[in-house]
């Protein structure tokens, strides 16, 4: 079975919403002191109200969920006319029904015992000490205990999600809180079916399946209403003892964000968790808003401010530093992107800048069209971590290792060395590492820089295409390994033009590159090679 449901302005709730006590808990209620004598066992019949009446057919007048009470006074004196009086009951949704004993009958008639058992109707007796205001004035006592602690419940969990949405991570803190207070799966999902982030415990194939599935659904059937605002949809499904729920959340400027928030559990939503829900999506809405997106707190525009008006890094990267992270002692990992897609417009959406910043952990991007650009801060001696939700995206990430702010160009070059590798390499992401143990941690970095200006000199003259292009197909030729077709593919390029860029390379070095301690030789140069000319060269031709 699936349902699906747009919400409207209406503030009519429904049955499942209206407060209720299980009968259980009246039954266990030692002042009433009520027995069930027919009927099934307790169980989950729930009690929403309590109706007394001495007419024949009551049906009529019933709204379902009560424990209707009487003492028999027009009760049908024929078998027959008992049965029917209990099957209208029943079909009007009482849940129980509850008789009192004396004046009018000694005892509860058997016949009216018979008709409970096989309707399938709870029956009380109320003993004559106990009046039916009595049991009235307990049910909506238990009734308001239960509702008092669902708000006690909802109120707990929505402060819980507003500290998690204040946190750097926000959109997984906030999916993690309310996994917590719902006991449910959750999970946040774009318009293809990505699933961006999770928390709680996955369910078994093929629930995530089919909650994807439906979250694409349901994004598909957005609505634009009036005024051109986007009408967010939700969408329900139970089936095989699981119960699936899909939110689309709204943008706060009324159009539509393309992310659904989907939830799987091993039983039915209470009103708790509906409410609970409910708060989670508006704070993942605001979360992948523009502002959010966006937005820096006073300190970090505070820092921008001063560097606008000629401060270094090193002197405003405190201010930028989470908080919580002042082990980084300022300093950053610089990450590069790009889109797989062609002509990519990621830079436009705010619900992919913020689930990014999320999973990079930063709220330092820059985006233009499929190149991205980001700072994280970090500590010292941090490996940076690769958020499998940026593939999920289609991004291709290159990490710099963590430097000063004063040493940013240089993590820059790093990063974009990083990037050209992955792209190469045709991985998710490359994290440029410095390992002590190797000849780059053995030879001062400036002697390292200016062999590698020497041994690539001869190529500064060289003829169309140019020495950042030739350095471009050198470098990304030996991160393949020597393969010709892999090359030409990451490139673009025709397999013979990487042949004759590498055979012009060189006879310009005077070098056989077919010999591994050369390629070893120009790895290292070129992992020196001061390029910010050359990226700068290859950002305008790419």
């Amino acid at each position: 079975m699936t349902k699906s449901t747009e919400p409207t302005a209406s503030t009519e709730t429904t049955e499942s919403d209206q407060p209720s006590v299980p009968l259980s808990v009246l039954l266990a209620d030692p002042a009433l002191d009520l027995r069930q004598i027919a009927g099934p066992a307790a169980g989950d019949h729930r009690i929403s109200t309590v109706g007394t009446t001495e007419i024949e057919d009551p049906s009529p007048y019933l709204v379902g969920g009560e424990l209707l009470l009487t003492a028999g006074v027009r009760l049908p004196a024929d078998a027959e006319g008992v049965d029917t009086y209990v099957r209208r009951v029943v079909g009007a949704g009482v849940t129980a029904l509850g008789f009192g004993v004396v004046p009018v009958h000694d005892e509860v008639p058997p016949e009216l015992a018979a008709a409970c058992d096989r309707h399938g109707l709870p029956l009380l007796r109320l003993p004559p000490a106990t009046p039916f205001v009595a049991v009235g004035q307990a049910t909506y006592a238990a009734i308001a205990e239960v509702r008092n602690r669902e708000l006690r419940e909802i109120s707990r969990a929505q402060s819980a999600l507003a500290g998690a949405a204040a946190r750097p991570d926000a959109l997984r803190a906030v999916l993690t809180q309310l996994s917590g207070h719902t006991g449910a799966w959750a999970v946040l999902h774009d318009a293809r079916g990505h699933e961006l982030f999770s928390a709680g415990p996955r369910p078994a194939a093929p629930t995530p399946e089919r909650v994807r599935d439906l979250a694409v659904r349901t994004i598909a059937r957005v609505r634009t209403g009036t005024g051109g605002r986007s009408v967010p949809t939700a969408a329900a499904d139970h089936q095989g003892g699981t119960h699936l729920t899909v939110h689309t959340l709204p943008g706060a400027d009324g159009t539509a964000t393309a992310l659904a928030l989907g939830q799987a559990a091993t039983t039915a939503p209470t009103l708790v968790h509906r409410q609970v829900t409910s708060t989670a999506a508006v704070l993942l809405a605001l979360l992948t808003s523009p502002r959010h997106a966006l937005g820096t707190d006073t300190h970090s525009a505070g820092a921008l401010v001063r560097l606008m008006l000629g401060a270094s890094p090193a002197d405003v990267a405190a201010s930028l530093a989470p908080a919580d992270t002042t082990e980084a002692a300022g300093h950053w990992v610089v990450v590069h992107g790009r889109h797989t897609a062609p002509h990519s417009t990621q830079g436009d959406d705010p619900a992919q800048l913020a689930t990014l910043g999320t999973a990079l952990g930063t709220p330092y991007l820059y985006i233009d069209g499929s190149e991205l650009k980001a700072l994280v801060a970090s500590a010292p001696d941090a490996r940076p971590e690769v958020p499998a939700q940026a593939a999920d995206l289609g991004w291709v990430l290159g990490f710099s290792t963590p430097a000063p702010a004063s040493d940013l160009a240089h993590a820059d070059v790093q990063a974009g060395r990083a990037l050209r590798r992955a792209i190469a390499a045709q991985v998710p992401a490359v994290v440029h590492t410095v390992d002590p143990l190797t000849v780059h941690g053995i030879v001062p970095s400036a002697d390292a820089r200016d062999l590698a200006r020497t041994r690539f000199a001869p190529l500064d003259g060289a003829a169309s295409p140019g020495a950042p292009v030739l350095l471009d197909t050198l470098r990304t030729w030996l991160t393949l390994h020597g393969s010709w077709d892999r090359t030409a593919a990451a490139l673009h390029v025709h397999r013979n033009t990487v042949r004759h860029r590498l055979a012009r390379i060189a006879e310009l070095l005077d070098v056989d590159l077919q010999d591994p301690g050369v390629r070893m030789e120009l790895w290292f140069a070129l992992h020196w090679l001061p390029d910010e000319d050359q990226d700068q060269n290859q950002n305008r031709s790419g």
